[in-house]
């Protein structure tokens, strides 16, 4: 298992970090000059990153509702979770439930201190500083252990992180998914995606120039048969794995991915009961 250095409480403004580039592209305001050069240089390879961030942003806020409403979910483990903007996990899904609870996951000390600022208040939600492959310590988390009850259904979210850690049998995305599906109860959900192209050239590119823009925060930009391993054994949720823009869109006229040089692939698998 992954036994990375100890994480730092440093913020370095000089090296860009995928959730500052994620909130740059989400019209937020916690990032820097080199983010947003990153993202600039981004564009040229990938002029649709843009629209693909805020699409994401809008599953994740679709799947939560679903899995709230629909299927009483009451507890919720994001992985990667990113800088607070709007609609958060937590307050999607506590609109529907105040008693939901949610832990935040992130390894961007910047995460941290704006995350743990927002939620001062907030005894049913909280931010831990983690890297998402320390299952062991993420579930072993004092904080984990006080919100989430892992003998009773609970929603884990690897929302648009797993190409930022690279191939590896024991700290891979397909080994970090059985991981946690083997401590999720039945009837538990995963919700899983990340950028994919059926394009080599475009993931070579992308996958060259986000490793070097992050000095080696980055894993591989996949392909979409790489996504549906990651749900073996799953009950997937209709649509099942699509394009993240179509999973349940709330109108006909909502935004979708116009173009297809990279995409958001996954969806929602189900441990049966």
């Amino acid at each position: 298992m992954h036994t990375g250095k100890q994480l730092s409480t440093e913020i370095d403004a000089t090296v860009p970090t995928a959730a500052r580039m994620y909130d740059y592209y989400l019209g937020g305001k916690d990032n820097y000059s080199a983010d947003r050069a990153a993202v600039e240089e981004l564009d040229k390879v990938v002029p649709s990153t843009r629209r693909l961030a805020l699409n994401n942003r809008r599953f994740l806020q679709r799947v939560v509702r679903v899995l709230t409403q629909d299927y009483g979910i009451r507890q919720y483990l994001d992985h990667g979770s990113g800088l607070p903007t709007q609609d958060n996990v937590h307050q999607v899904a506590q609109r529907i439930d105040p008693t939901t609870h949610v832990v935040y996951v992130d390894n961007d000390p910047m995460v941290l201190v704006h995350g743990r600022a927002l939620l001062e208040q907030d005894e049913r939600t909280v931010v831990i500083q983690a890297d998402m492959r320390e299952t062991d310590e993420i579930f072993g988390h004092a904080e984990t252990q006080r919100l989430i009850d892992f003998s009773q259904p609970a929603c884990v979210l690897f929302n648009s992180v797993f190409h930022c850690i690279p191939d590896s049998d024991t700290d891979g995305p397909l080994a970090v998914a059985r991981r946690v599906r083997e401590r999720l109860a039945p009837g538990s959900f995963l919700v899983m995606c990340q950028l994919v192209s059926e394009d080599a050239e475009v993931r070579k590119s992308v996958t060259e120039f986000m490793d070097q823009a992050t000095q080696g925060h980055w894993g591989r930009v996949r392909q979409e048969s790489e996504v549906q391993s990651y749900f073996e054994g799953l009950e997937i949720l209709e649509p099942g794995l699509v394009e993240v823009s179509t999973w349940r869109p709330d109108t006909e006229v909502a935004p979708r991915q116009l173009t297809q040089e990279w995409i958001e692939f996954g969806g929602v698998g189900r441990i049966p009961l």
